[in-house]
């Protein structure tokens, strides 16, 4: 119960906009920040070298002491893969459901975070009382367990996130939303609603779990070698559906990957997966059985499975490679960019005698809603103020129009770009500033550390390679001692490219000739001109434009 008036009501976008992934939602009231999830985004193709990325945090860093609580909506790492980041910065306690806050357990641990952790389990049925809110949740229906929404109660009235989410109408007991709950919270008034907008373009309804179900127990009928099923190492109900397609056309399964490992063994202590323990077997076992007893379970980095097969389909995977007479069943959906590289290994899959089960929307489907599931959210909590939020730009533009199909005034739409303030201010929202916001890129070790100048040196090392240009000069008389000499790596290749070589040698001996021979010469100039003029003569003979790196040393 909300036990005072809120002065002061703002919401704040520090990721999910306008990008799939990075997910962190601020609510600040009364100076107090709530943050609402910490994800994290796989790199895009050319932040070369970088392993994922952050959102940028110093907002919050910067007001450390006005930082209340982390909510957690579920364990997918775009909502929680950035808190380890978080967590070394701020000592703040962290709520999230059971199965939410063991796979984050997890992820800090994977992450090398062994800080303080101060971890508050909740249900949907908690209320949380805090100083200038009330925070509540409701069970949505999503592809992994113990995924929530999540309510902030004000003085103004409700501002409710939704999670990633869609409505499922033959969804199993683990995976039910409270249906009743979100209706009951639009009967008491939401102020504002951010909503999942991933499949906002999508018409009609996602596609049900239980048509998976089935397609994937006959998929197993009409196999007779090994199943090789592929999927994302976090979609525990399509793993579950695995195992039961197993169990009733009776083969053993054995599980690949660490990740794929690590959640399956957490979701089964707890609870959240039914597998019998005979029908486990070690994947040093498999040969022990006809190929038609069996299944190998498995992903690869990241959670997700096509470098793996690629590795099987080359025959260098650790455990099992694909032998003729094999099935891969790809139960994952495509990811963003990712079209060619997928169909690139799907016929490496078929050239090393596999038969592939790819693409088929009754193997997988999507996680999230589509377009009906999306206006019946808006209309089961009737808000009078809407924020799409979890989808890149043209998802929130679509987003919007089933809004104003919902009859949310147009007014009322707010669609903020990463980092922008929208404060409720005598009675109506609006943007009224901006944080910082932006990528923070981990890479290794580093965090943040690797900025755009650092990305467009690595692009330019990818496409035209390097040349070293090494010089030593007497310290005296400033005279040619040794040298030059160049290496190149990724440019040419040295034996068949002789003569060029030598010219690019010639050019650079002279550029140093013409400037120990002034009175007197600056390093930085020597370099820029080795540089310049080495650079227009390898465009002229090349039409490459490799990185030149000079290194002038003095005896």
């Amino acid at each position: 119960m909300i036990n005072r008036i809120n002065s002061s009501i703002k919401i704040i976008t520090l990721g999910g906009i306008g990008e799939i992934g990075k997910n962190m939602y601020l609510v600040e009231v009364d100076k107090d920040i709530y943050i609402i999830d910490a994800g994290l985004m796989f790199p895009e193709d050319e932040m070369l070298g970088i392993d994922i990325v952050i959102p940028d945090i110093s907002y919050l860093t910067e007001n450390k002491e006005r930082v209340k609580a982390v909510f957690l909506t579920h364990g997918h790492e775009d909502h929680i893969g950035a808190l380890s980041y978080l967590l070394r910065q701020l000592d703040v306690p962290v709520y999230g459901t059971k199965l939410t806050l063991a796979l984050a357990a997890a992820k800090l641990k994977e992450q090398e975070y062994y800080g303080k952790i101060n971890f508050i389990e909740v249900t949907s049925d908690t209320i949380v009382q805090m100083d200038s809110v009330e925070v509540s949740f409701f069970r949505t229906n999503h592809s992994i367990p113990d995924s929530v929404g999540v309510c902030v109660h004000t003085s103004e009235g409700s501002i409710v996130y939704t999670g990633d989410f869609k409505f499922d109408q033959a969804a199993t007991k683990l995976y039910k939303p409270e249906i009743g709950k979100m209706a009951a919270l639009g009967e008491k008034g939401v102020l504002c609603l951010l909503s999942d907008s991933t499949e906002a373009e999508k018409p009609g309804y996602t596609t049900s779990e239980a048509i998976v179900e089935r397609e994937l127990s006959t998929a197993f009928y009409n196999t007779r070698g090994r199943m090789i099923a592929a999927c994302f190492a976090s979609d525990i109900n399509r793993i579950q559906h695995i195992f039961d397609a197993a169990r009733d056309n009776g083969r053993k399964v054995a599980v690949v990957g660490k990740s794929l490992e690590r959640i399956y063994h957490i979701a089964l202590d707890l609870g959240y997966l039914e597998v019998s323990e005979e029908l486990i077997i070690p994947v040093s076992e498999i040969n022990n059985y006809e190929d038609r007893e069996i299944v190998v379970l498995m992903t690869g980095s990241q959670g997700e499975p096509i470098e793996a097969l690629q590795k099987m389909a080359k025959q260098t995977a650790k455990h099992v490679n694909i032998q003729p007479g094999d099935t891969v069943l790809i139960a994952a959906s495509t990811l963003r960019g990712s079209e060619l590289l997928i169909s690139r290994t799907v016929d490496m899959l078929f050239r090393a005698g596999a038969n592939v089960i790819s693409g088929k929307r009754t193997i997988h489907v999507s996680s999230h809603g589509s377009q009906e599931e999306l206006k019946f959210m808006i209309n089961l909590m009737k808000p009078k103020y809407f924020i799409p939020v979890h989808g890149e730009y043209r998802m929130l533009k679509a987003h919007r129009r089933l809004a104003l199909d919902c009859e949310v005034p147009d007014e009322n739409i707010i669609i903020p770009d990463r980092g922008d303030v929208v404060e409720f201010k005598d009675g109506t929202f609006s943007i009224s500033g901006k944080v910082p916001s932006g990528n923070v890129l981990i890479d290794g070790i580093g965090v943040g550390d690797v900025g755009n100048i650092v990305l467009r040196d690595r692009r330019l090392l990818s496409q035209d390679g390097i040349l070293i240009v090494v010089v030593t000069l007497t310290r005296q008389d400033k005279r040619i001692a040794a040298g030059p000499e160049i290496i190149s790596r990724g440019f040419v290749y040295v034996r068949e490219s002789e003569k060029l070589m030598d010219e690019s040698t010639k050019l650079v001996r002279d550029i140093v000739q013409k400037n120990i021979s002034k009175d007197s010469f600056e390093w930085s100039s020597l370099k820029q001109d080795i540089r310049d003029g080495l650079n227009r003569y390898l465009f002229e003979k090349t039409k490459r434009r490799p990185m030149i790196l000079p290194i002038i040393m003095e005896v």
